[in-house]
Parts: structure tokens; C-alpha cells; sequence
């Protein structure tokens, strides 16, 4: 009996409609001059460049040598997402925030949202570009705002606790950045909830606990992406009680990526662990799994 072939999905399909969008943004983003627009429409390498993003992109399975059994758990004070209210209030007072936005969200939107298996429950995280807005309003570069709020997130982490950063002044536009899944996602939550604090549905790692940070990158499909350093460090922020011990599950953050050694790898990604009762942030190799980490995850919220 011979095999019927799936018919190959094309520009014209929903998927590849959506494949069109997401080179559309990027170019409208560029906000090109008719110059530069000339130039980059005339530079040869474009059609190889997708082609590979292709290739690369359509495995399946990807680095599912990349998990180890792991047996850590959260601590037993922590009983899941503290109440939604209490979250936007304890954000909008440590940054000086507006929560009206929020607050208006979580009384009457988030009721008729969902979230799916493995969301431990809707989690407040700061608006990034908020931040921008209220500490340094006069930095105009995406990236450098992206970067001085990871930093400033980190900063508010070691003011309520004690903390080491082994990366302080290393989270520069040069050598870190958003995943490109995470950004699209910032990108969606941006136009769907107005305000200087966003709600989401996370989990605090443990979904994703003894994969690699790419491996985590790799299952998580639909609604779920990377949590990043301004949202995880917003989770630990108002929820203390999940780093208390040595012997806790630590948290990766697979949101943003870390160039290690300059050379524009990017093979390395933030991440949380706590030692000699000190919270303490640092990066590790994505490709490496540890039994005693997990990858922190958002959810988009879904309509009812």
C-alpha cells in the first residue's frame, strides 16, 4: 500500500500566512530608510538565510538528549501565585508603577481567560518598556532599555534580600537579548494589555525541571514561552518564599540569551540559584540539563 504524503503547507495556508507576518513586522519595525530599504532588498544571502532558519527550525524532537530525572521540588512554603492583587500592588510599590491598568485587567478580563495544564496559576511581571519609561526615559535603543531593566530587576532582588550577581554589568545591548519566541510574545502581550504591569499564566520551573534550557525552549508550543529576567525577577520579587534553601529547585531563565564570550554564540542563558542563604544570579550553558534546575514559563492568557 503506498503512503498518502500530507500536502506541503504554503504561503497561501494559515501557517505560512502567519510565517509572512512575522517577516512583515520585522521589516515595518526596521522603520527602513528608502536607502537602507534599497540596500537590504539588493544585499544577496536573504534567501539562504531563511532557507537555513528553515532547515534548522523544522526538526522535530530537537535535543531530547538534553533531560536528566530530576527529584527537585519547591520548598513547602510555597503554595503556588499569591493573589493577583497582592502581586500588582507589591510590583506597583517597588518600581513606583501605575496598577490601575492591571488591577482593572485582573477584575474583569482575567475572569474570562484560561490558561492551560502546567500554568501553576496568573503571575503579575512588570512591563519592561514601563521601566524604561520611568528610570531611564532618555535611552532610545531597544536593546539597552531591555538590558537596563534586567539589571534594575536584579538590583531590586539584592535591595529586598541578600544576593550576588556574578553577571553585574554584563547584561549589556552587546551580549544579551530576548529569545526570539519571548519576543514575539512581549510583542502580542503589548497590544493586548496597556499598563506598566502585565498578568500572566507561569510556572516556577518545575514543569521543566532536568531539561536544558534549548530543550525547554523546544517543548514548549502554543500559549507558553521563556520567561525572561524582568519577569522572572518579578516572580521572585513577590514571591520571596520560593528561594529559601540550597535545597530547592533552582530556575533557569530561558527568555534571554547571554553571549558569554563575546563571539556571538549566545549558547548561554541567566539564570537563579541559592547559596550559603544568598540568592545568587548568574548564566549557564543552554545545552547543559541539571537535575537541580528548571526553566521558568509564561502563558499567554487565552480567551474562555
Amino acid at each position: 500500500m503506498s503512503k498518502t504524503l500530507a500536502p506541503s503547507i504554503t504561503t497561501r495556508d494559515p501557517k505560512g500566512l502567519k510565517f509572512m507576518s512575522i517577516v512583515e513586522a520585522a521589516y515595518n519595525k526596521a522603520s527602513l530608510l528608502d536607502e537602507e530599504a534599497q540596500r537590504v532588498n539588493d544585499t544577496p544571502g536573504l534567501a539562504e538565510l531563511v532557507g537555513e532558519f528553515i532547515v534548522e527550525n523544522r526538526r522535530i524532537n530537537r535535543y531530547a538528549n538534553e533531560e536528566v530525572v530530576s527529584n527537585y521540588t519547591y520548598p513547602n512554603g510555597y503554595k503556588g501565585p499569591r493573589p493577583i492583587r497582592e502581586q500588582i500592588k507589591a510590583l506597583a510599590r517597588i518600581f513606583s508603577l501605575s496598577p490601575d491598568h492591571a488591577l482593572y485587567y485582573a477584575e474583569k478580563v482575567l475572569p474570562t481567560r484560561t490558561f492551560p495544564d502546567g500554568c501553576e496559576g496568573p503571575f503579575a511581571i512588570v512591563n519592561h518598556e514601563a521601566l524604561a519609561r520611568r528610570f531611564f526615559p532618555g535611552v532610545r535603543d531597544e536593546k539597552e532599555r531591555l538590558s537596563r531593566a534586567a539589571n534594575l530587576i536584579v538590583e531590586k532582588i539584592g535591595k529586598s534580600r541578600k544576593l550576588v550577581n556574578y553577571r553585574e554589568g554584563k547584561l549589556t545591548p552587546d551580549r544579551f537579548r530576548l529569545n526570539a519566541r519571548t519576543a514575539y510574545a512581549l510583542e502580542i502581550l503589548a497590544k493586548e494589555q496597556k499598563g506598566d504591569i502585565w498578568i500572566v499564566g507561569a510556572q516556577f520551573g518545575k514543569r521543566h525541571a532536568g531539561k536544558s534550557v534549548r530543550r525547554a525552549r523546544e517543548v514548549m508550543v502554543g500559549p507558553e514561552f521563556g520567561a525572561h529576567t524582568v519577569a522572572a525577577g518579578s516572580m521572585l520579587l513577590t514571591h520571596p518564599e520560593r528561594f529559601v534553601s540550597f535545597d530547592n529547585l533552582w530556575f533557569d531563565v530561558p527568555g534571554d540569551e547571554f553571549d558569554l564570550r563575546r563571539d556571538d554564540s549566545f549558547g548561554h542563558a541567566p539564570y537563579f540559584h541559592f547559596l550559603d542563604g544568598k540568592v545568587k544570579f548568574d548564566t549557564l550553558l543552554d545545552s547543559r540539563p541539571y537535575e537541580f534546575c528548571g526553566s521558568v514559563s509564561l502563558f499567554l492568557p487565552q480567551a474562555s
